[in-house]
């Protein structure tokens, strides 16, 4: 009986440090939509949110989107976003980080892809 009570501690600890690590949309600004627009200048393909460097109005700016089977779903691939890319990404900029932002959708040559 001692060994299951354990066990499933362990299991209850593990699971809840897990959600607790990813982090919700609390630290994005939801009052300030805002609209970058720019040549993609790095991707970052990999889960859990795939990263895209723009530069935006003299400044590089860091786009986090949904994880790679979110945007496969939604029919955008990584080849879509290859560097030098003119993207346009509508979303909230991040209360924490300067020049980061958490897109709602992302057009990419004329196509939108809603992220949510």
């Amino acid at each position: 009986m001692r060994t299951v009570l354990a066990t499933s501690a362990a299991i209850l600890v593990l699971l809840s440090g897990g959600a607790a690590a990813h982090h919700g949309g609390g630290s994005y600004d939801v009052f300030h939509k805002m609209t970058i627009e720019g040549p993609v200048k790095h991707l970052q393909w990999e889960n859990p949110h795939v990263h895209v460097l723009v530069d935006h109005e003299g400044k590089e700016w860091e786009i986090s989107l949904p994880a790679i089977s979110r945007l496969q779903l939604r029919g955008l691939s990584r080849d879509m976003l290859a560097h030098g890319t003119m993207i346009k990404a509508e979303g909230y900029p991040s209360k924490r980080v300067t020049n980061e932002m958490r897109a709602l959708n992302i057009i990419v040559n004329g196509k939108t892809f809603e992220m949510r």
